[in-house]
């Protein structure tokens, strides 16, 4: 099991959904935590250690250090500007 360290971006993202959202997401933060590379996680082109996974609209980007997930960004899926985001919190 791994510890979890969200980013305040992250964080105030979750607050801003509604329930049924928030629980969707935590579900697969708690499945992120039991395996922090579930079959449909993707990695990121760019050269580090990070990776993607979607849950319903939203993307969840994230990294994995030896017992932590770090969540740096949860945004819509469709949207590119998750990806802007990630650049500016990385």
């Amino acid at each position: 099991m791994h510890n979890l360290d969200l980013s305040k971006q992250a964080l105030r993202f979750i607050e801003s959904l509604q329930l049924k959202q928030k629980k969707q997401i935590a579900n697969k933060i708690q499945i992120l935590l039991e395996n922090p590379k579930p079959q449909d996680c993707e990695k990121l082109k760019s050269g580090d250690e990070y990776f993607r996974v979607d849950v319903g609209e939203y993307r969840i980007i994230y990294s994995i250090e030896k017992t932590k997930i770090l969540i740096f960004v949860i945004g819509k899926r469709n949207d590119d500007d998750v990806y802007h985001k990630f650049e500016r919190v990385r």
